[in-house]
């Protein structure tokens, strides 16, 4: 795990992240970059006001106290789906206010690869991405302007203008924001703290399914279907064939397990059993 984060934080990024799922659930690309880009607004607000980021984190604050708090500070600036993420993710638990940057750092990222996967794209991206890092890494003059003494902006506008005529947008949008606020981090180490963060979103888009005998395309497409139409979101489905389980299907998504394999079920019978 690239992130790392104490036990709290820790539940709480899982936590967040299944925030985001349902922030993105059935949105359009335009909205889920929309909504990355809100979140890297926040970020930037979270990570140079302390008084601020321990307001949020603040345990003695209950849930309703800390939602008007996101209202007082962000307003008519963020959209209400990112108002009530982020109303979300301050009620949840830290070990530390730092982790609260990292955490919607994390979200932000993932928001935009999200856009990226909307548009067929998330492939595109990570590949992108990871190329991008390298040219940064062994190009000494772009390096020492990226992370020398210039403004975050004419950073930016320096990696758009690099990236523009053969990046997609979620690359140069990521780019721009990573080259804008490294907080401290080796430019190679946030790199690896963006491309952990889409890594995470593709993962979380992938459907195990455990099935006792091949299955045709044809029922693998409509399996494909109904989990999309849940997600809200584009899929990719892995097919594993397991006698084990001796009929039905078992799918695994996310941070979710639907086990409708006739193994679980007579294991539930066979527990049953014993209680009883």
């Amino acid at each position: 795990m690239r992130i790392h984060l104490g036990g709290s934080s820790r539940q709480s990024l899982v936590a967040a992240r299944a925030q985001l799922d349902a922030a993105v659930k059935g949105a359009s690309a335009d909205a889920a970059s929309e909504l990355s880009s809100q979140l890297f607004f926040a970020l930037d607000l979270f990570a140079t006001n302390t008084s601020v980021r321990r307001a949020f984190t603040d345990t003695s604050r209950d849930g309703a106290s800390k939602a008007a708090l996101v209202k007082d500070l962000f307003g008519s600036k963020i959209s209400q789906s990112a108002s009530d993420l982020l109303a979300a993710v301050a009620g949840l638990r830290w070990s530390a206010s730092g982790d609260l940057v990292v955490v919607v750092e994390q979200l932000a990222i993932e928001a935009q690869a999200s856009a990226a996967n909307i548009s067929g794209e998330l492939d595109r991206l990570e590949t992108e991405f990871f190329q991008v890092s390298r040219v940064i890494a062994e190009n000494f003059e772009l390096r020492k302007a990226l992370v020398g003494t210039g403004s975050a902006e004419a950073k930016g506008a320096l990696i758009a203008d690099v990236l523009s005529k053969s990046a997609s947008t979620s690359t140069v949008k990521l780019a721009v924001s990573l080259v804008a606020s490294l907080r401290g981090r080796s430019i190679e180490a946030a790199f690896a703290d963006y491309l952990f963060a889409i890594a995470n979103r593709r993962n979380r888009l992938i459907a195990q399914v455990r099935v006792a005998t091949e299955i045709t395309d044809a029922q693998k497409s409509r399996l494909a279907a109904a989990i999309e139409k849940q997600v809200g979101q584009p899929i990719s489905v892995n097919i594993q064939v397991d006698a084990s389980i001796i009929g039905g299907v078992s799918i695994k998504f996310a941070d979710e397990l639907v086990d409708g394999s006739i193994s679980n079920r007579l294991a539930g019978a066979g527990r049953a059993l014993v209680g009883a």
